[in-house]
């Protein structure tokens, strides 16, 4: 029986470098302008932690962090030294793998669950931004005025 390939929950995501030098200096918000220094720390997909603290947050061992990779789940950043750096979206994966590894979930499907979750949330997040009226959407771009 062939087996369709699990599709990656991975959102790609600058990488480490990319995030700290790619603004304009301009754009970046600073304390002089009402910013903070760790700006970035708001972001969901900045990768803010380290495989031990992310390890240490969720209650499970760095080798369970190293097997969702391996699965395809999620594709922690690397820091210049090569180290590991997970996002808190990447973060909240990984509960809820654990949460279903905890309930007897095999860990290639708990892995396929939460990508087909990610996959309808964001489905439906995309619908319910379709369904507001033109003037009401985030990012109004109706090119019939210009």
């Amino acid at each position: 029986m062939d087996q369709a390939p699990i599709a990656s929950a991975v959102r790609s995501s600058p990488t480490l470098r990319d995030t700290a030098d790619s603004a304009h200096p301009a754009e970046r918000p600073s304390a002089a302008s009402g910013g903070t220094p760790g700006h970035r720390f708001d972001d969901e997909d900045y990768p803010a932690y380290s495989m031990g603290r992310a390890a240490e947050m969720l209650g499970v061992t760095p080798a369970f962090l190293r097997s969702l990779g391996t699965a395809k789940l999620i594709e922690p950043q690397r820091s210049d030294g090569g180290h590991r750096r997970y996002s808190r979206y990447q973060l909240r994966l990984a509960a809820r793998a654990r949460e279903l590894v905890d309930q007897g979930t095999a860990l290639e499907a708990a892995c396929r669950i939460i990508i087909l979750e990610d996959q309808l949330a964001e489905a439906l997040r995309i619908n319910a931004e379709l369904q507001q009226p033109r003037d009401q959407r985030p990012e109004n771009t109706d090119r019939r005025s210009a």
